[in-house]
């Protein structure tokens, strides 16, 4: 069995190169970064929203940004404990713009799937500008979200808590943009050395991708995604159901930080 699996790319939105090495180690889900900085997610903090979410130790010893694909790749195979993500630069590697090479990298170590430690404890509803978040309480993993994009792509995607669904459905979901999104990008010379395959641009004409043929569901099976991740990094996914309209990373961490607080998420005594 491999005890190490090293991932290279480049960064999203900084264009830099990005390495993530993914190390079997024992005890529960580290980040490091650096020589030695390392955090468990009790010890993570929410740092930036912007486009991506950035993380930072509580102690200020590591800052990391676009977590979230690698982070729904742990959320979807139920991996809770044993390993240790290193990353050299400032974002981890965007790859292919998804979380399919960090599924792979994690069945290459083989490790094992957990119980989630979070549990919805009691119904509750929060509106975030825009987004609405929906908590129910259920003996399974449950997650919906509805996107507002143009009416030719679909406007929801679900998970029930199946990792090969996930690594079959929901990992191969490319992250996306708009195309005056993209040209902003590049005019701060950004993204400048990101794979075609690994984004799709939404345009007003439709959608322009690369390599895989682009499917009407995938923008919200991207923002499933996306979802999942930031749902990790707060301990979850949670045994219960979770819907979310128009979700973002900004609105996603106010609403379950909230969500935390208000007990309306808590630890299941099982997990």
């Amino acid at each position: 069995m491999e005890r190490e699996v090293v991932l290279e790319g480049v960064g999203l939105h900084g264009g830099a190169p990005a390495r993530a090495v993914l190390r079997a180690t024992p005890g529960p889900f580290r980040l490091a970064q650096g020589r030695g900085a390392a955090a468990t997610r009790a010890d993570l903090v929410v740092a930036s929203t912007a486009r991506a979410t950035t993380v930072e130790s509580r102690d200020g010893s590591l800052r990391v940004g676009t977590v979230e694909h690698a982070l729904a790749a742990l959320a979807g195979l139920g991996v809770q404990e044993g390993l240790t993500l290193h990353v050299d630069g400032p974002e981890l590697p965007l790859l292919d713009g998804g979380a399919s090479a960090y599924c792979r990298a994690l069945a290459t170590l083989g490790l094992p799937a957990g119980r989630p430690p979070l549990r919805v404890a009691r119904a509750a509803t929060y509106t975030v500008g825009p987004s609405r978040y929906g908590f129910v309480p259920g003996d399974a993993v449950d997650v919906t979200v509805e996107v507002d994009l143009d009416p030719r792509f679909a406007r929801e995607a679900r998970w029930q808590g199946d990792p090969g669904d996930f690594v079959r459905r929901i990992a191969p979901a490319r992250t996306f943009a708009r195309s005056i999104e993209v040209e902003e990008l590049v005019r701060r010379g950004l993204a400048r050395h990101v794979d075609p395959e690994s984004v799709v641009v939404l345009t007003p004409e439709g959608a322009l991708s690369a390599g895989r043929p682009f499917a009407p569901d995938e923008p919200a099976r991207h923002k499933l995604l996306d979802l999942l991740g930031d749902l990790y990094l707060h301990g979850g996914p949670p045994l219960g159901r979770v819907t979310a309209e128009r979700p973002g990373h900004a609105s996603s961490a106010r609403a379950l930080a909230r969500a935390l607080a208000e007990g309306v998420l808590t630890a299941d005594p099982a997990g």
